[in-house]
């Protein structure tokens, strides 16, 4: 695991509480809010009805209606107004209510929230907070289960992470949230209330920095490696093919861009192998980023093919066929075993 750093804000006094990654994230925004009140979220139903899965419960009757703001339908204008706030010295966080949702606030996304730093030359900070409940398994329709991550990642000026634990739902909000940096925050909404995550969250604990990966699980026979809700997946995988005796090591990339591929190389240097697990399509996407990279700098270690478990592309299928779309523990054993039989 890397080296901890010490967070800019503590959290609450004394408080280590057993919490899903919903709750989590609800608490990092409370006591974000708490610690700055230049903290301002906005989105659509974020307010009095707190957010479409419950993350923002309870803050607009805390804080009021000046610092969680009850957005029109409109991603471009939530961006857009964010960015405003932002260069007024506010710290914005935005709620894209789905994934599907966030493309009428792709430009101002792309073309103002990723390049003001830089276009000032530095004369102009731009700490927004994107968050962004994302991926399948939970029977939406259409524009609800989607995986965009790889288009924000391809975008220089951004900073793209993901979370699949309670504990990083908490810190990585709150570091994000310090960060002066733009930042977007994908989160796996299937897992959002999963009591099977609760997991003991020590706010006055020193975090780990946010743009590094960690192995979650040591293994020496081949690497998985995944992020957000695909994280939990390789963790049962490699449960269950340990009962085979089939030792798999895990790896949670956390960070989306900037890449932290140090650990993922380590590992494949020891194992041989790489099996990189994500539920967007594979075209153009972080897994081919990933493949590549382990290629380049670890030809003369593998002992196989990087292989990828992924979405299939297409665009996402109606909910009765998402169990067939999505990588699932056969999947991911199955390419397990492609790979050791190379």
């Amino acid at each position: 695991m890397a080296a901890p750093v010490k967070s800019k804000v503590d959290g609450a006094a004394g408080a280590v509480q057993n919490l899903t990654i919903g709750k989590a994230i609800n608490l990092a925004l409370r006591s974000a809010m708490e610690a700055d009140d230049k903290v301002i979220i906005l989105g659509e139903d974020v307010g009095k009805l707190g957010g479409v899965f419950r993350i923002t419960d309870g803050l607009q009757k805390d804080f009021g209606e000046q610092r969680v703001l009850d957005t029109p339908l409109a991603e471009s204008g939530i961006i857009g107004t964010a960015v405003g706030l932002a260069v007024r010295g506010f710290r914005p966080v935005c709620e894209i209510q789905f994934e599907g949702f966030i493309f009428p606030g792709f430009d101002q996304i792309v073309s103002q929230v990723a390049k003001l730093h830089y276009r000032t030359q530095g004369r102009v900070k731009v700490p927004i907070v994107i968050r962004v409940p994302f991926g399948g398994g939970i029977g939406a329709v259409e524009h609800h289960s989607e995986s965009p991550e790889s288009l924000f990642a391809h975008v220089a000026g951004l900073k793209v992470v993901s979370c699949s634990n309670a504990v990083d739902a908490y810190w990585m909000t709150r570091q994000a949230i310090e960060s002066d940096d733009p930042v977007l925050l994908f989160e796996p909404k299937r897992l959002y209330h999963s009591g099977n995550l609760r997991t003991e969250v020590d706010t006055t604990a020193k975090p780990d920095p946010l743009h590094v990966s960690r192995v979650v699980r040591p293994g020496d026979a081949a690497t998985l490696v995944a992020y957000g809700p695909s994280v939990k997946v390789c963790l049962d995988a490699a449960t269950a093919a340990q009962e085979e005796g089939t030792s798999l090591e895990v790896i949670d990339l956390r960070t989306l861009s900037p890449l932290d591929l140090n650990p993922v190389f380590e590992s494949v240097r020891r194992t041989g192998r790489l099996i990189a697990v994500s539920e967007a399509p594979s075209e153009s996407s972080l897994t081919s980023e990933i493949a590549m990279r382990v290629q380049q700098e670890c030809f003369y270690s593998l002992e196989a093919p990087v292989l990828r478990v992924t979405g299939f592309d297409t665009p996402y299928p109606p909910a009765k066929l998402e169990e067939d779309y999505l990588p699932d523990l056969d999947r991911v054993l199955h390419t397990v075993d492609r790979s050791l039989a190379w």
